[in-house]
């Protein structure tokens, strides 16, 4: 059968064990951890997961067709990440993936209506799904681990700083701020709390952009922070420094010498801007079939070669690079165990196939970081060779003094 033909090619370390219709078990792999073992509900099966197993397995399993019976999602989807080169390599794979490359092209085309049915596909979901498994500050992006130890609040607000700390907010000519893609607002608001600069924050999400604004008002920062319902294409004015977190993996690559041009023409002459994003260690390659049609549509992971190239052309400045690297896996970590923690309570807002969706989706992108070369780089970008320091130290110094006075202010407030 053709998905027992793949699993024998394909899994050579840890061990799966499949349960066919008829409840006839067959073994792969070389006896080590991790283990598993699934049932296949449906005679179909054994054909229609084997020709495009990335997509066709999780929708199985969404579809209760597929069943883990012996140790957890999450050991059947690492197991399959650590065999996954293997996978790849199975000959009926790589002929139907010769024959997809133009679909796939396609599918990154994000003109402006279409980039709005797109964020509204994942960010207009429930109100309450979100603070179910995120921090307090609602950040939806790789957080900042200092220490393996810290808690995801802990570890957002360190991604804050971090960010902060390579845009120079303390200069006299850091007056205005742009934040593209600008979420539920923290970030902003935490750019006003920590300078003098005017905040203006865009999104592409209803929900998002009235949650920010509340926000806002609620901290007594409406004069300073503005947040809109806007496409970044469409803004006339100029500002000192830019910053985007998590929205570039959803420019798609047709748009990319669009993207950094518009950039350019959006930083005054000694701007700065700060790109945070996922990006790939190795090679270009497509995302993930299913997080692009059921959690992410139009979504696009960029090879910094991809990149670079680009920025050249725009005519901006690279200034830093900073590659972390397991920071988003252990991020979703933690919101893997939030979710699956609250997954009653999200079943009664949704059902179990959007549980089951969601839970693949978390451990999925988790795989990646861990195993599939998925990476999160943050890039400084400038139109002057002059506008930031010949070194780095002002990160650092700005970093610790900007951490002592949170832990003073924290120490305040508590006594």
């Amino acid at each position: 059968m053709l998905f027992k033909s793949l699993l024998k090619y394909a899994i050579r370390t840890g061990t799966l064990k499949v349960i066919d219709h008829n409840g006839k078990v067959f073994s792969y792999g070389d006896g080590s951890s991790p283990k598993c073992t699934i049932r296949l509900k449906k005679p179909r099966l054994d054909y229609t997961i084997a020709f495009d197993p990335a997509l066709t397995v999780p929708e199985a399993y969404m579809d209760g067709e597929l069943v883990v019976e012996d140790g957890t999602l999450y050991d059947f989807i690492e197991l399959a990440a650590i065999n996954y080169n293997k996978i790849e390599s199975f000959p009926l794979l790589n002929l139907l993936q010769w024959i997809g490359v133009g679909r796939k092209k396609l599918e990154q085309y994000n003109p402006i209506g279409i980039a709005e049915k797109n964020v509204a596909h994942h960010y207009d979901l429930s109100d309450q799904l979100y603070d179910l498994f995120l921090d307090l500050d609602r950040q939806y992006s790789c957080a900042y681990f200092s220490e393996p130890q810290e808690d995801l609040d802990t570890a957002q607000q360190n991604k804050k700083r971090h960010l902060a700390s390579k845009m120079l907010l303390d200069r006299a000519d850091a007056n205005s701020v742009l934040d593209i893609g600008s979420g539920w607002g923290g970030l902003g608001l935490y750019i006003a709390e920590v300078s003098n600069a005017n905040i203006t924050g865009v999104t592409l999400s209803k929900e998002q952009h009235q949650v920010s604004n509340e926000r806002a008002a609620r901290a007594g920062l409406k004069q300073r922070v503005q947040f809109k319902l806007l496409d970044y294409r469409k803004i006339p004015k100029k500002f000192d420094r830019i910053v985007s977190v998590g929205m570039f993996e959803h420019v798609g690559k047709k748009n990319y010498q669009e993207f950094f041009n518009k950039l350019r023409d959006l930083m005054t002459d000694d701007g700065v801007a700060v790109i945070h994003s996922i990006g790939r260690l190795d090679t270009p390659a497509p995302i993930n079939p299913f997080i692009r049609k059921y959690i992410f549509p139009g979504a696009d992971i960029p090879a910094l070669s991809e990149i670079t190239p680009t920025i050249e052309k725009s005519g901006l400045i690279c200034t830093d690079i900073e590659i972390l690297r397991l920071h988003y896996a252990e991020t979703l970590r933690h919101w893997r165990e939030r979710f699956n923690g609250s997954r009653d309570k999200i079943r009664k807002i949704y059902d179990e196939r959007f549980c089951r969706m969601w839970d693949l989706y978390l451990v999925i992108c988790e795989m990646g970081f861990r195993y599939e070369n998925l990476m999160v780089f943050q890039m400084q970008l400038a139109k002057s060779l002059n506008a930031v320091p010949l070194t780095r130290d002002y990160m650092f110094e700005w970093e610790r003094g900007q951490l002592a006075k949170e832990r003073d202010n924290k120490k305040e407030k508590a006594a």
